[in-house]
């Protein structure tokens, strides 16, 4: 699943295509994606220029005089920048249409989403209840601390509760977890605020390598230029089951967590 630096990164590469260009059309090659996409999207997009390209959480937010496009990429979603007489492949859905180029969404698993709204998106329902941004100043551990009192949700699931924080999926949870030692599986509510200050610079500095190096490739994500991310190449943690600890040597124990696979070490995570 595309997460916070996959999607950051496309943001950034989309918008210098995009940004002051003017919208001559949509092409619509489905109904629906997650949600239906909305049928008007023609009439209220066309001959409209993209005065903002911005992101909150993993929605990217296109912003008119008319109002937004919120773009989700779903489990498996990317966008690229096309020539306007580009072949359709398989899985692109949806394309929005300037002078020669289109910003064209390609999606497998069809688990994205193309929605509109007139007012502030960051408003919308699906945006309204989220977390602060981790690498903004409104994220902090005494912001951790205090939600996670009392509460027996394992610290993986806490963290990566986009009512806590947004964008930090399994890779990165993962990550930064190993990165302060702490195991995975602790209740939220017995970490000490000394340790979420820990926890707050690791889930940072993770996102941050994450965005310099472009994103994480697994399996689905290339960025504007159909081109894979590189960070993967450089996980302590995820994806490691079996193999040596990068710090003691101890072999990688993976667990499931929510559905997803869990890696860490039992030895230096507690």
């Amino acid at each position: 699943m595309p997460e916070l630096p996959e999607v950051e990164t496309t943001r950034r590469g989309i918008q210098p295509h995009i940004h002051n260009q003017t919208v001559t059309g949509v092409i619509s090659r489905v109904s629906k994606l997650r949600w239906p996409i909305p049928k008007k999207l023609n009439s209220v997009l066309a001959q409209q220029k993209i005065i903002s390209v911005e992101r909150r959480a993993k929605y990217l937010l296109l912003g008119t005089n008319n109002g937004h496009l919120i773009i989700h990429l779903g489990m498996s979603g990317s966008l690229r920048i096309v020539d306007n007489n580009s072949p359709v492949e398989k899985h692109d859905h949806f394309d929005l249409l300037f002078a020669q180029t289109s910003l064209r969404l390609r999606d497998p698993r069809r688990f994205g989403a193309i929605l509109w709204t007139h007012k502030n998106p960051l408003e919308h329902k699906l945006l309204a209840k989220l977390g602060p941004e981790p690498l903004s100043d409104q994220f902090s551990a005494e912001h951790l601390y205090q939600l996670a009192r009392g509460r027996r949700i394992t610290v993986k699931e806490f963290i990566m509760n986009a009512h806590i924080v947004v964008g930090v999926g399994n890779i990165y949870a993962t990550e930064a977890l190993f990165m302060a030692g702490i195991h995975p599986l602790r209740a939220a509510g017995n970490i000490s605020l000394q340790r979420y200050q820990t926890l707050v610079g690791t889930i940072q500095q993770v996102l941050e390598k994450a965005l310099e190096c472009g994103g994480t490739t697994l399996r689905d994500f290339k960025n504007e230029r159909g081109n894979p991310g590189y960070f993967s190449i450089e996980l302590q943690a995820y994806g490691r089951a079996g193999l040596p600890c990068l710090e003691c040597g101890t072999a990688m124990t993976a667990v499931k967590l929510g559905q997803r696979t869990t890696t860490y070490c039992k030895r230096c995570q507690r």
